[in-house]
């Protein structure tokens, strides 16, 4: 049964919020959201662990931070069915701080970080998301996909006897957790041509625990990692002192959280937007994630962002509302008070299988058929926003990607101003441009104009052109010099509105002549 994303079905008036809930669940199977939830609780628990240990804190910060992150979003933010938690992106910059200002000062950190988010929500700053063009999009899917692969391989590893660093898996450990893997994604790829009614994650997940649990099959298990029993996360203001030193210390790590987070929170939710064909609120999912950290931070969480592989579970299992959120945050909460002795015997074969299955569905594989068949600069910066989001991190790959976008944009659009040239019956030559006339184009159109050989009268037309910038306003000021200075007139003819209020705000930067037309209209004017 499809589900209903229609964000108006979740209205906030009293008087119908039972109607609204009842017709939900009429119209919705609400066990695909429960099931769903409870598959992405389980696959939230490995990493979360895991990125507890990059940050280089205790595993349950990065389980609290994935509970209150997870659960704050779900209900608040902007795009429904959507999963945050702990993530990898923020571990690797918050590793720094923890190391040499300890724990309580990433807790500061974190909350600093959600006000700023709430901030950037606050002067909807999300809106700005629509400036990543696609190829950015295509190659931040791709590089995600690839570094949560390689990140799985994290999990090969065990303590080594000796007890000094960890070693790899050899021989018939190796052998058996390949095993399962291999088991988990042909039951994740097969089960759901049997039946749909249950997500077929979370049934790879139940059948290889059954397996290795009944048989004794001697593996890797989540316990191995670390121990997730913990009771309910108590409030704590951050033990720092509060003075202008401790600001100059987590006021940059904030400033990195905080747009990182964003970037990847944004990102992910215009992928899930597109794979539920449904419209989220960029503005409204700052606000929650900037919300969910401040909370996340006085109850000794890492804090966190959207994750983009638990999303791809989530929708993949048919979730569209915020109720599987909500559940996944609520199991997990239960797994850390209640069920931790249970989800400790969850071997970490399944888990891995289940995200080797979200690589390759993450993954856009339509980009190796179209890399020859879109203009080079693209693909360029598709596979450079790859390499980056691998190399280094994804804050660095997106900006880059867009930068590189821009400059192509701009570079692109400079090269295609142009100038028809002619002498009417009166001597007049005019000069009608084409494209637009900013910075990037001021030198190609300069080299249109011959102040020497042009006759004493000139006009140019700007009916299908616009000045766009300062540097427009300069190249028309040093054009009028140039035929001042040759002791000719140029005027200027079709100057739309907002080229004439540049004019005007330059006041006596540039004296030009300008014809009135009041026939002329420019286009956006019309209707």
């Amino acid at each position: 049964m499809q589900l209903d994303t229609s964000y108006n079905n979740y209205s906030i008036n009293k008087g119908t919020s039972v109607l609204i809930l009842q017709n939900y669940i009429k119209n919705n199977d609400i066990k695909i959201e429960i099931m769903s939830g409870l598959t992405v609780a389980l696959a939230l628990v490995p990493e979360a662990v895991a990125f507890s240990f990059v940050a280089g804190v205790k595993p349950l910060v990065g389980l609290y931070a994935a509970f209150l992150v997870c659960l704050i979003t779900s209900i608040f933010g902007g795009r429904p069915g959507m999963i945050s938690g702990a993530t990898g992106a923020l571990a690797v910059v918050m590793v720094t701080l923890v190391k040499t200002h300890g724990v309580q000062y990433l807790f500061a950190a974190v909350i600093l970080m959600g006000v700023i988010q709430v901030i950037m929500g606050a002067f909807k700053l999300g809106k700005f998301i629509r400036l990543v063009p696609e190829p950015v999009i295509y190659g931040f899917v791709n590089g995600l996909a690839i570094v949560i692969f390689l990140a799985q391989f994290g999990q090969f590893k065990i303590e080594d006897p000796s007890g000094i660093g960890m070693i790899w898996l050899t021989g018939p450990s190796l052998y058996i957790m390949l095993a399962l893997i291999i088991l988990t994604m042909i039951i994740i790829y097969f089960f759901p041509k049997l039946t749909k009614s249950i997500p077929s994650s979370l049934m790879a997940i139940l059948v290889v625990s059954a397996i290795v649990i009944l048989s004794g099959i001697p593996t890797k298990t989540v316990g191995d990692l670390a121990s997730i029993k913990g009771g309910f996360p108590a409030f704590s203001i951050p033990q720092v002192p509060f003075n202008l030193e401790t600001l100059k210390i987590i006021f940059p790590y904030s400033l990195i959280l905080a747009g990182i987070g964003l970037i990847e929170s944004l990102l992910t939710l215009t992928l899930v937007d597109e794979l539920t064909e449904s419209k989220g609120s960029a503005n409204k999912e700052c606000l929650a994630q900037g919300g969910a950290n401040i909370v996340t931070g006085f109850f000794g969480g890492m804090g966190g962002c959207a994750m983009i592989g638990q999303s791809i579970i989530n929708v993949s299992s048919g979730a569209r509302s915020r109720v599987s959120g909500i559940v996944a945050a609520l199991f997990l909460l239960t797994f850390i008070m209640f069920g931790s002795s249970f989800i400790e015997k969850i071997p970490v074969a399944a888990l891995v299988g289940v995200m080797f299955m979200v690589c390759i569905g993450t993954f856009e594989w339509t980009s190796f058929r179209i890399l020859n068949k879109i203009p080079k600069a693209d693909a360029i910066v598709l596979v450079l926003v790859t390499a980056l989001t691998v190399m280094f991190d994804l804050a660095i790959a997106v900006i880059t990607g867009v930068i590189a976008s821009a400059l192509v944009f701009a570079w692109e659009s400079a090269i295609r101003i142009r100038a028809r040239k002619y002498i009417d019956d009166q001597g007049v030559k005019h000069y009608e441009i084409w494209g637009p006339l900013f910075f990037a184009s001021t030198i190609l159109f300069q080299e249109k104009f011959d102040p020497n050989n042009d006759p004493d009268e000139v006009i140019v037309d700007f009916k299908e052109s616009r000045v766009i910038d300062h540097s427009g306003i300069e190249a028309l000021k040093k054009l009028t010099l140039r035929y001042s200075n040759a002791g000719k007139r140029i005027r200027l003819r079709h100057l739309s509105e907002d080229c004439r209020n540049l004019l005007e705000n330059a006041g006596r930067m540039v004296e030009v002549s300008i014809i009135e037309d009041p026939h002329y209209k420019v286009v956006s004017d019309e209707g």
